[in-house]
Parts: C-alpha cells; structure tokens; sequence
C-alpha cells in the first residue's frame, strides 16, 4: 500500500513542482486571513455581538486592513536586544510553519495542465516525523525571540514555550504511534488511502462500508492528539507563553511592525497545519465522509478538496469554540495535564492497542478479549482521570473567622522585623520627640 502511492511521487517536471509551491504559499496566506476573520466572528456570535463587519461583505477584508495596517507601523528594536537573533527568530518560526505543509495530502491524482501529478507537493515514508520535526524546531524562534529581546516578560514566555513544547510533543508523538501501528506507515498519503476501507455492515437487504476514520477506531488517541495541538500552538486555554494578564504579550513583547506580523503568520499557519495533520491522520484525510457506493465520484478529480476545507473548518471551529469557552490555566495545572494525564494514558493505550493487535494474529483470538481489553483500559483511563482530581477535605481545627469575617493568612507567616528596622523606627521617634518640643519651645518664645 505505502509503495503504490508513494509511486505517484519524484515523476513532476519542475516546472510544476513550483506551481504547487507557489499555489500552497498563496492558499496558506488567504486560509489565514480568513481564519481571523472567522475567529473574530464566530467569538463574536458566542459572545452576542455583531464582530467585524465594516471592510467588505460580511467584514471579509478586516483581517486584510490589520494586516496593511501592522506593515505601515514603525518598526521598533530595542538597544538591549541582540538585533540578528531578535530578526531571525520570526523568519525561524514562519519558515518553519510554511514547510510542515508541505506533505499534507489535499486530493488524489489529478490533471493539472497536461501532467497526471498528485494534490500534494511531495510524500515519503516517513512525512509525519516531518511535521513533528518542523513544529518541534519552530519553537526556536519563539525561544530565541524571546532571550534576544533583552526583556524579562519576553523572557519567560520563551521559557514558558519551550517547556510547553516538551509536555506535549510527548503526548502527540504518542497519539501518532498508534496511527504507525494500525496503518503501518507514516506516508501522509498512505495513512489517508489505508482509511478509506472500513468495516461493512448490513441493515436488511442493504449493505454498505463506514469510513475506516481512526478518529473512531483510535479514539483516545484522537483526544490526545487534539488537547496535544492546542498546546503546540500555545492557543488557549494553553495560551500561556504570551499570557496577557501577567507577561504583556509574552515572547512578542518587544516585537512590532512586520516581525510582530511574522509571529502572528505562523501561529495561524501553524494552527492551519496542525489542523490538517488532524484530518489527515484520524478524519480520513481528503476522502468523502460517506461510503464510496453512495457516490462514486465523490473521490475523484478536484472535488475531494471540498471534503477537505469542509473539515478543516470544524477543526478550526474547535480552536476557536475552546478560545472563547475555557479560561486560560494555570501553569501547575497545565503541566499536570501533560505529565500526569496525557502521557500515562497515551502509553497505556500504546501498550493496549499493541496487545490487540498481536492477538489478533493468534488462532484463539475471540471478540471476548476485545471486551476484555476495551473494558480493563476504559476502567486505567477513568482511575488515571480521576486520581490527580481527588483531595481529600479536612476539617480545620477551628473556624478561620480572619479580621472581621475575612479570611487572612496565617500569623506565623509574618516576617519578624530585623534589628536595623528597630534602630530606625527608634531614631525616627527621638527626632520627632525633639523636633516637637524644639517647635513647642521656639513657639512660647515668639
């Protein structure tokens, strides 16, 4: 399977090859011009008011003005900032983003000016890795960015996010394990075509196939892996390297103008990329989300990037139903969440699906293991959901009542006053002593 579609690949004159370049360049700038844009107004509808509407039908253009608007701003470096690093930290991380997208299947072979050539710029056996690779060394230019801005908030936000990176890479890279394992490649396009078979089923004297989706064969793999790019994508709740309320703007602090902007590209083209990896890996890729029978020409030509962009707009829904729902975390509590939760739970199911999947080789395998194995790794995912949850109350000795029905903290954290405070505080009483009566004095005498 791996080597019939990788086949199709290496036979583009070059020509083409830059026409596809340049087509994926140009798509990924518009997808984020309107992925601002539908962002600013689906929070806007959660939040009962009317968004961006003034710059074009339906405010279309918005995103577009504030985009003129960031290039014609003064472009700003600070005297303490180390100015190569603090210039190519953006580049690092736009780079970066436009490359992962480069292995993204977008359709089946088609016919492009004369050349039967597949809608994907190129594949190999191992393209996911590449994607992983490049959004783990995207994270660079945020670090870098970051410590060459010369400030301390940006400082920590580029710290934030290169611990951010480690907690969920992990996780992530778990959740594609067990798409290797069931698939048994990590071409991007044979991932796609190894879902296209599902199982059949037979209602009356109608029979059909289900999409073999490994969102629903693998699906706590798929939870992972969603809770997983939405912190590789610092988007929020996990928005926590460039935290508002506490770090300014976190690693851009310092940033303005174009290279503000550049930072600004690559989160969104990095939410895009992500959200494609998403579909190609567990929501069937560019196929129809129907059996082949209901419509045979549904996965032909140029119309399965329909079925494509159709779901990569649920997918960005889902950032952005997150963003104005949940509430940024706190820091201990997002790290719980990678270590303590998403880790342990992605290697049991690694280890659970890898035992499956040897059994199934064996003569004496019966759908009563499957059950067995189903309900044993349902009864380890809620105990680990629920064990970081659970503390226990105690009842306090006595009611905490504090100054006047406030609670305060406790009087032994107080800090006792050093014997220099002493002395002070001692020499400022004799000075107001004697000043006091040098003016009593100097009054009577008047």
């Amino acid at each position: 399977m791996m080597t019939d579609t990788l086949d199709a690949f290496g036979q583009d004159p070059w020509w083409l090859i830059g026409v596809k370049a340049l087509a994926i360049f140009i798509m990924l700038v518009l997808l984020v011009l309107f992925t601002i844009w539908y962002e600013r107004r689906v929070v806007a509808r959660m939040q009962v008011r009317p968004g961006p509407n003034r710059h074009g039908p339906f405010g279309l253009l918005q995103s577009l003005a504030d985009g003129l608007k960031l290039a014609f701003k003064e472009d700003l470096t600070p005297r303490t900032a180390s100015k190569v690093v603090f210039v190519l930290a953006p580049m690092i991380m736009t780079v970066c983003a436009f490359t992962a997208f480069s292995v993204i299947p977008l359709g089946p072979v088609v016919n492009m000016f004369g050349v039967a050539t597949p809608l994907q710029l190129t594949d190999f056996p191992v393209a996911v890795l590449l994607i992983l690779a490049t959004s783990a060394v995207g994270v660079y230019g945020v670090v870098l960015g970051g410590w060459a801005s010369g400030s301390t908030y940006s400082l920590l936000g580029s710290l934030r996010a290169a611990a951010q990176v480690i907690s969920y890479e992990i996780g992530m890279g778990l959740s594609v394990l067990a798409v290797f394992l069931t698939a048994g490649t990590l071409s991007t396009s044979g991932i796609v075509e190894a879902q296209r078979s599902g199982p059949e089923m037979t209602i009356g004297d109608f029979s059909f196939t289900l999409p073999g989706w490994y969102a629903l064969i693998l699906f706590p793999s798929f939870i992972v892996f969603v809770i997983s790019i939405v912190g590789e994508t610092n988007r929020a709740p996990f928005d926590l390297p460039e935290a508002e309320s506490e770090l300014v703007a976190g690693f851009m602090t310092e940033y303005s103008s174009l290279k503000y902007a550049l930072f600004f590209l690559a989160e969104y083209i990095n939410i895009i990329t992500m959200s494609a990896l998403g579909i190609t890996l567990f929501l069937g890729g560019w196929t129809a989300p129907f059996p082949d029978s209901w419509w045979p020409g549904a996965n032909e030509g140029y119309m399965p990037l329909v079925w494509f962009f159709g779901k990569l707009l649920v997918m960005l829904f889902v950032f952005v139903w997150l963003r104005g729902t949940l509430p940024r975390f706190r820091y201990d509590q997002f790290m719980r969440l990678g270590w303590k939760v998403l880790v342990p739970g992605s290697l049991v199911w690694v280890m659970v699906l890898a035992a499956i999947r040897l059994a199934m080789d064996q003569p004496t395998f019966s759908a009563a293991w499957i059950g067995l194995l189903g309900g044993g790794l349902l009864v380890a995912v809620l105990c680990l959901l629920y064990w970081p949850m659970r503390k226990e109350y105690k009842e306090p000795a006595k009611p905490d009542v504090g100054m006047g029905g406030f609670p305060v903290p406790p009087l032994d954290l107080e800090v006792p006053p050093s014997s220099r405070i002493k002395e002070i505080s001692a020499e400022r009483e004799t000075v107001s002593v004697d000043g006091g009566s040098a003016d009593n004095s100097a009054g009577k005498e008047g």
